[in-house]
C-alpha cells in the first residue's frame, strides 16, 4: 500500500511540475510580453471594425490542422498498435502542451507515448519521428519553392542567381523527398554510429512503411500546411494586411522556411517568428503592430489553445501506469 501511494504521489508530482511549466511559458509569452497591451488594443479595434468572419474561419480551421496530424499519426503507428482517433487526438494534444516549453518541440513526442502501451513507447517515438520529417521535408520544399517566387517578385536579381537559386531549390527538394521515401535508410547508417547503434532493434518499424503509406503521410503532412498557410493568410487579413493570395502565401512559406532553421524552444520561438514577420511583410506593409497580432494571433489559436485543453487531458491520465507502473 506504502508502494502504491508513493507512485501516485509521484503522479501528482509530475503533473504539478507540467502545469506548472506550461503556467510560466504562458506567464513569459503572453503576460509579460512587451508588447501585449498593443496587441489586444489592435485586436479589439479590428474585432469592432473588421471581418470578424475571417477569425472565426481561422479558428474553426484549428481543428482540422491537428485532425490531419491525428491521422498522419495514427496511419504511421498502425503497425505498432491500433490507436482509436479520439485516444491519438488526445495524445496530439497532450503533446503540444509538452512542446511549450520544450526545445524544438520535442515534447511533442512526450504526450504521444502518453496514449501507446509501455513496450511500444520507443518504437512509437520513431514513428513519430517520421511524421515530424515529412512535416520537416513539406515545409522546406514549399519554403524553397516560396523563396523562389518572393525573390522574383520582390527582390529582382537578375537572371543568372534566380536561375541558380531555382535549380539549387528544384535539387534539394529533390534529395529531400528521396531520403523521405527511402527512409529506411537510416539503419544501416545508425548501425555505424558507436554509442547509439544499439538502438538499431528500435528502427525496425521503419522497414514496415512502403512508398505507398509514405506518399499518404506526406499527402496528410502538405494538407496541413495548407491549412495552416490558410489560416495565416486569413489572419492577415483580419489585421488589414492587404497582399494577393500567391504573392502571401509565397511569404508565408518563405517565413515558415526561415523559422524552421531557427531550432528554439516555442518560449523564445514566437520572438524570432515575429521578427521574420516583420523583415518578410515590411516589403508589403508598414502595419507593424498589425504583423505582430497576426503572428500572435495564429501561435494562439494553433498553439496555445490546443495546448490548454491538452493540459486537462494530462492532469486526467495516470502518467505511472502508462509507463507501466502498475495501477
Amino acid at each position: 500500500m506504502d508502494y502504491v501511494r508513493k507512485r501516485r504521489q509521484l503522479n501528482l508530482l509530475i503533473k504539478l511540475i507540467l502545469l506548472s511549466l506550461l503556467g510560466w511559458a504562458l506567464y513569459v509569452q503572453i503576460v509579460a510580453k512587451e508588447n501585449i497591451s498593443e496587441i489586444w488594443t489592435t485586436f479589439q479595434a479590428e474585432l469592432k471594425n473588421g471581418e470578424v468572419g475571417l477569425l472565426v474561419l481561422t479558428f474553426l480551421l484549428m481543428p482540422v490542422n491537428w485532425s490531419l496530424e491525428t491521422i498522419k499519426w495514427q496511419r504511421l503507428v498502425r503497425t505498432i498498435e491500433v490507436v482509436p482517433f479520439f485516444r491519438a487526438f488526445k495524445g496530439i494534444l497532450a503533446g503540444i502542451t509538452l512542446s511549450i516549453f520544450t526545445p524544438n518541440r520535442v515534447g511533442e513526442y512526450g504526450g504521444r507515448i502518453l496514449v501507446v502501451k509501455p513496450e511500444n513507447k520507443i518504437p512509437t517515438v520513431v514513428a513519430s519521428l517520421v511524421g515530424s520529417f515529412s512535416q520537416l521535408t513539406t515545409l522546406l520544399v514549399m519554403g524553397l519553392a516560396g523563396m523562389s517566387y518572393f525573390m522574383y517578385k520582390k527582390i529582382e536579381p537578375d537572371a543568372l542567381v534566380m536561375f541558380g537559386t531555382s535549380v539549387s531549390a528544384l535539387l534539394l527538394s529533390g534529395m529531400l523527398i528521396f531520403f523521405y521515401l527511402n527512409v529506411d535508410l537510416a539503419i544501416p547508417l545508425v548501425k555505424k554510429i558507436p554509442y547509439i547503434r544499439r538502438f538499431v532493434k528500435h528502427l525496425t518499424v521503419l522497414q514496415s512503411y512502403d512508398a505507398k503509406t509514405l506518399l499518404l503521410v506526406l499527402l496528410l503532412s502538405i494538407g496541413r500546411y495548407l491549412v495552416y498557410s490558410f489560416q495565416y493568410y486569413l489572419i492577415l487579413m483580419f489585421f488589414g494586411i492587404e497582399v494577393s493570395l500567391l504573392l502571401g502565401l509565397a511569404s508565408i512559406a518563405l517565413i515558415f522556411f526561415i523559422q524552421t532553421s531557427v531550432p528554439l524552444p516555442p518560449i523564445y520561438g514566437l520572438a524570432v517568428r515575429g521578427n521574420v514577420a516583420l523583415k518578410i511583410w515590411g516589403y508589403f506593409t508598414v502595419n507593424t503592430l498589425g504583423i505582430l497580432s497576426s503572428t500572435f494571433g495564429l501561435w494562439f489559436i494553433n498553439v496555445i489553445f490546443p495546448a490548454l485543453i491538452g493540459m486537462i487531458f494530462i492532469s486526467s491520465v495516470n502518467i505511472m501506469k502508462s509507463f507501466g507502473y502498475g495501477d
